[in-house]
């Protein structure tokens, strides 16, 4: 939940406050940390908490600071304390940077190889549903709420994630974590870049990059558009954002479904076509204008496509990661496909207002095209060794 509170929520009460869009737009580079979560992933390989074990004990208390962060940014005005909110901003990527870490490593010592094509997909479609709560329930609140209610809101919500942690088992196997903060931070970046060699590893990290860069950029200043093209809030609030989640969820059941007969490399190529495919959607709704049911068309088509395309790449990373190392290499690949949210979605701000919604979602599909380029060198069609049995 707190991603979409910093990519929908945040976004809607700074242009609602009058904040301009090449601001907002720069906002997205105080969400640093997802892209240099890597960095301390090590340490939770390495070191437990004193209470629930390694996993659970830094879920909960990256959950418990959490609350506290979401809860207060209601109490500034953005255009009097501008730094006070992108202090809390950074803060709130932070500790929703250290989750990601921990649920990542969590899910993925969880799942058996054959499990992670639909094990991913049931994990990405509870993620999406949390949306409803900034992304919907927060949108209609503030029509009739002041901010500050509707972030306290919102931010209680965190409360059902720290209710699961108490009551989940513990995962990780404390056998095979590292012994030493060296073996911790060297060791899986020296397994991974030398397991099928540099340049192999290179190229895994470039696709990581652009595979979902066109998506990312499509979607980056999505709530502002709409709210540009005279949607209100509360139209964005129902309409839009119960279409958006009803689209990724069944594009992410599809796309489990789907792994259960294709490899990933082959989901990644189909449905990587259809990532492009489904940005054309906001590109005619930029030309229709307001219209709800060219709202829900091209909101569906585009999310349909979002869901499909994360379940293969979410399972691609799985399995590129080595059980002994799973935070910190995990955390490697899911920094790198934050990348383009973090630094090219800062610039989306400038280059709509240079040249218009309409040729910014055609530029949209255009960056698309270098990762699915990427997918020859990385995921080939026929490769003989593609299995989603592999293991590590």
């Amino acid at each position: 939940m707190p991603l979409y509170v910093l990519v929908q929520l945040i976004p809607a009460w700074l242009r609602t406050e009058g904040v301009n869009l090449a601001t907002i737009g720069l906002f997205t580079i105080v969400t640093l940390p997802y892209t240099w979560k890597f960095l301390w992933a090590p340490f939770l390989d390495r070191f437990s908490l004193p209470f629930l074990g390694r996993r659970r004990g830094w879920a909960i208390a990256s959950q418990c600071l959490l609350l506290l962060c979401i809860t207060q940014f209601g109490a500034f005005n953005p255009n009097e304390n501008l730094v006070a909110v992108i202090w809390l901003v950074f803060l709130t990527s932070l500790f929703s940077a250290t989750q990601d870490i921990v649920l990542d490593a969590y899910r993925r010592e969880m799942l058996a190889d054959d499990e992670l094509g639909t094990g991913n997909s049931i994990f990405i479609n509870a993620y999406r549903v949390s949306s409803l709560v900034p992304g919907s329930l927060g949108f209609v609140l503030a029509d009739f709420l002041p901010w500050t209610t509707v972030f306290w809101l919102v931010g209680i919500f965190m409360i059902i994630g720290i209710i699961t942690t108490l009551l989940i088992p513990e995962s990780s196997d404390d056998q095979i974590a590292p012994r030493t903060v060296r073996e911790a931070i060297v060791e899986p970046f020296t397994e991974f870049f030398h397991r099928d060699g540099i340049k192999s590893a290179l190229l895994i990290l470039g696709f990581m990059f652009f595979y979902k860069l066109g998506d990312n950029m499509a979607v980056a200043l999505q709530t502002p558009f709409f709210i540009d093209i005279g949607f209100t809030l509360t139209e964005i609030g129902v309409i839009a954002k119960f279409v958006i989640l009803g689209s990724t969820i069944t594009g992410a059941l599809l796309g489990g479904l789907l792994m259960l007969r294709l490899s990933i490399n082959r989901a990644l190529w189909i449905f990587g076509f259809i990532q492009i495919i489904s940005i054309f959607g906001y590109v005619a709704l930029a030309k229709i204008g307001n219209n709800l049911y060219a709202l829900v068309a091209a909101a569906s088509i585009e999310y349909i496509g979002v869901g499909l395309g994360t379940v293969a790449l979410t399972a691609f990373m799985a399995k590129q990661t080595s059980r002994r190392f799973t935070a910190t290499q995990f955390a490697l690949l899911t920094s790198l496909m934050a990348v383009p949210r973090t630094f090219a979605n800062a610039t989306t701000g400038f280059i709509v207002e240079a040249i218009g919604y309409f040729n910014f979602f055609l530029l949209c599909a255009l960056f698309a095209v270098p990762g699915m380029l990427l997918l020859l060198a990385v995921a080939p069609w026929s490769d003989p060794n593609d299995s989603i049995q592999t293991s590590r």
